[in-house]
């Protein structure tokens, strides 16, 4: 995602978007936030839930966006082995140049570069030999770029989040139903060590009836988001005209798969409230030199969002945001039930009948309760690295599951579903922590459970 797709924001960039949230000219156009109501829409096209792929021997990728993430992402990919990448494309043609080497260092054809604006990613997608779209770009990009990529044949997998509005997540699903093409979010953090061995330990019942959970994204981003490269160069013009939860996918994402939604369970609704905004600002105002345009910007996404979720059968998500304030990182991956409670960072748990009040080290249930993804595969993704291995869990997953034709572990629905926070949040905290319902983006199929890794 660390790209050149927004040119640099100028100061009269940043004053639109203090007063008409950050739309540049160089963006594609934004569905409204209040489009897409919260009920189940009708569709006349059949479900994506337990469609499977169909099966190839190696897996046809166009990469879009090959920044910083989408560089790392490029060579994860590569690194499984089942990929063959026929196409770059990113509006810096450097930085196209050097992903077209790292193809041709792993021992591949030199893949197509489109580096003429940016909409040249239209043209790469216009080619009959992908099979997968894997884009890194601006959150604005995300579904412009799936839609297009559907729309021509493709299967689409997206950085995080996937989706900035209601509107954008039902295009998303309507896409997908109507193509036939699947659009999924690369949710890294659904594939770590830890979470997966909670998801296991849950299936198992170990921890019993879930309740509650907590999640957060706690990342103390000033330093970058105030960078003249990479994210500093569109993602602090999120916090122009937005107050809510701006990322909420990273620790929501394995609390959800923990609570079965939308597999048996789903969002419900939503309530939200942001803190004042501070930290933003005071760290602009003494690291940023005075006659910078920096200095007229005016943030007004509070330093934390805390929202709570209730799902239709009654569980609880706790879920934070803040990425300004100096804190120790942590997604909280917090996850509890009638028998006992996990919580992440560190890693403890505590089950019902133990002796004592203290947290155990989770670390003697480790072996027992690894998730079969990391038993069979931990030690490439380790060396392989990514976050502790999960991009590369993630990655090889993917590409296992299109060159074996089966189902994907997480799909459109799930896109929609956890992007859906953000402006559902942004709705409750301009009414006050107002109540806001989650539309059932499955149309009904939520009920339904499913097998999957």
């Amino acid at each position: 995602m660390d790209n050149k797709w927004s040119a640099k924001l100028s100061r009269l960039d940043f004053l639109k978007a203090a007063a008409a949230t950050g739309v540049s000219l160089a963006m594609p156009k934004v569905l409204s936030a209040r489009a897409g109501a919260a009920e189940a829409r009708p569709s006349g096209h059949e479900t994506m839930i337990g469609v499977p792929f169909e099966a190839r021997k190696r897996v046809k990728a166009a990469v879009i966006g090959v920044g910083g993430r989408g560089t790392f992402l490029l060579q994860t990919f590569l690194s499984t082995g089942g990929v063959d990448v026929v196409g770059v494309c990113d509006i810096v043609p450097d930085k196209v140049a050097r992903a077209q080497k790292i193809v041709t260092d792993a021992g591949q054809p030199e893949p197509a570069g489109f580096t003429n604006g940016s909409h040249d990613y239209e043209n790469l997608l216009r080619r009959d030999d992908i099979d997968l779209a894997i884009i890194a770009t601006p959150w604005r990009w995300h579904v412009p770029m799936a839609v297009f990529a559907m729309e021509q044949g493709h299967h689409a997998a997206t950085e995080v989040p996937a989706a900035r509005t209601l509107a954008e997540c039902w295009q998303m699903v309507d896409t997908s139903e109507r193509t036939r093409r699947h659009c999924m979010m690369l949710e890294n953090c659904c594939y770590g060590d830890s979470e997966m061995m909670v998801l296991q330990m849950v299936r198992e019942g170990l921890l019993g009836e879930i309740v509650h959970g907590e999640a957060a994204y706690i990342h103390n981003l000033r330093e970058e988001l105030f960078g003249d490269v990479g994210e500093g160069e569109w993602r602090r013009a999120e916090h122009i005209g937005r107050n809510g939860n701006l990322y909420p996918t990273h620790g929501l994402g394995p609390v959800a798969r923990c609570m079965d939604v939308n597999r048996g369970d789903r969002f419900d609704y939503l309530v939200s409230v942001s803190s004042m905004e501070r930290s933003l600002s005071l760290w602009r105002d003494s690291h940023v030199k005075p006659d910078s345009p920096k200095g007229l910007e005016r943030y007004d996404c509070g330093d934390m969002n805390t929202s709570i979720i209730r799902t239709v059968k009654g569980r609880t998500i706790m879920l934070q945001h803040d990425v300004v304030t100096p804190r120790p990182y942590s997604r909280i991956n917090m996850v509890s039930g009638t028998k006992g409670t996990f919580y992440g960072y560190p890693d403890r748990i505590y089950l019902d009948g133990q002796d004592g009040d203290d947290w155990q080290n989770p670390d003697p249930f480790r072996e027992k309760y690894a998730h079969p993804l990391w038993k069979r595969i931990g030690d490439l993704a380790r060396k392989n690295g990514g976050h502790g291995g999960m991009d590369y869990i993630m990655a090889y997953r993917l590409i296992e599951c299109i060159r074996e034709g089966i189902v994907p572990d997480m799909d459109v629905y799930d896109a929609a579903a956890l992007s859906a926070p953000t402006p559902l949040s942004e709705a409750s905290v301009k009414k006050h922590g107002a109540s806001q319902k989650f539309p059932d983006f499955t149309r009904g199929k939520w009920t339904e459970p499913r097998k999957e890794a």
